[in-house]
């Protein structure tokens, strides 16, 4: 397939490389897919190595270049190394997605503390990791981006799983920080905060909890969940010029649900 170029050089990511954790699935590869279509090469950092294949021939046919590395981001060695092979397949490193993200549900008085350590350590603990490691390559390279993936749970308390809640709002305020620290870096840092959107992740709930299900799409202005698609539009605008002046902001997208 030919090569697809945004028509807006604003929002033009050829010549650029991303790497999304978690990008062979739901959100990421939404996230993925979205930035390549805007001329972004990628680098997919996940565990399963027969969806990263899947994914990347979707890049692929977008006429990107894609790169596979498995990585268990919880690990600091791994994490650590994830940036260096990235830095050393691509040769550079200009767009960071934090994606990489777990919930273990329940009631908190009964939560083992390895399960909070767990969500912790994937959702929040690896953000800054990586966004740590990516740090000096975006300073030699004159400036980047960060895009770190939030939830409605970053703005709502949690009525399911209370680790997970802490480890979305968390991630918000690392963004706030990060961005304060590197602005003098010319390193955009911004979070993105998803509605409901289908994904193996929600994808159960119609059927385990038909009650709940209706009422959070009761409560959608846009009148449906959304597609892991609807959040390319968002990150290529984080990834890109057109938000060098944008940094430490929260940027909603959830069909309305959030202010009804």
């Amino acid at each position: 397939m030919a090569e697809q170029k945004s028509t807006n050089p604003l929002f033009d990511l050829t010549g650029r490389v991303a790497l999304v954790t978690g990008g062979n699935g739901g959100i990421g590869l939404g996230i993925a897919l979205g930035l390549a279509g805007a001329g972004a090469d990628i680098v997919i950092a996940a565990r399963d190595p027969v969806k990263t294949a899947e994914a990347m021939l979707q890049v692929e046919d977008l006429g990107r270049r894609a790169v596979s590395l498995p990585v268990d981001v919880s690990q600091e060695a791994a994490v650590k190394r994830m940036v260096s092979d990235a830095v050393a397949s691509m040769g550079r490193i200009d767009i960071l997605v934090n994606n990489a993200g777990i919930v273990a549900r329940g009631e908190p008085q009964d939560l083992p503390v390895v399960d909070w350590d767990l969500v912790m350590d994937v959702n929040l603990r690896s953000a800054f990791m990586a966004s740590k490691e990516v740090h000096p390559h975006m300073v030699r390279q004159g400036g980047g981006k960060i895009i770190n993936i939030g939830s409605m749970y970053s703005i709502f308390g949690s009525n399911n799983s209370t680790p997970y809640g802490a480890s979305k709002g968390g991630v918000v305020q690392m963004t706030k920080s990060l961005a304060v620290f590197w602005a003098k870096d010319n390193i955009q840092v911004n979070v993105l905060l998803p509605g409901w959107i289908v994904t193996p992740m929600t994808k159960g709930i119609p059927d385990a909890a038909p009650e709940r299900y209706r009422t959070i799409s009761d409560r959608i202005p846009a009148g449906r969940w959304g597609e892991p698609a609807d959040m390319a539009g968002a990150a290529v605008f984080l990834a890109s010029r057109a938000s060098d002046y944008a940094t430490g902001s929260s940027l909603v997208v959830d069909g309305g649900y959030s202010v009804n």
